[in-house]
């Protein structure tokens, strides 16, 4: 499960920083890599997609985990 979560946060981490581009210099970097314009999806640019927001969903329990409080108490 640690490389599933690791490679899911990679993937996350790849959707932020092309959300970042999309939002200051109206640069698709998915897009780009994968033969389309801005805004233009084809197969490849969709599985990419589907695979940042599915990593997005598998990281959900680790923000669980991180938020929930700890059951440990200090001594």
């Amino acid at each position: 499960m640690r490389y599933i979560n690791a490679l899911a946060l990679l993937l996350v981490i790849v959707g932020a920083v092309n959300w970042l581009l999309v939002g200051i210099a109206k640069f698709d970097l998915v897009a780009t890599i994968t033969g389309t314009s801005f805004g233009q999806t084809n197969a490849l640019s969709s599985v990419v997609y589907i695979l940042v927001g599915a990593a997005g969903v598998v990281l959900l329990p680790v923000l669980a985990r991180w938020a929930a409080p700890s059951n440990t108490t200090a001594r």
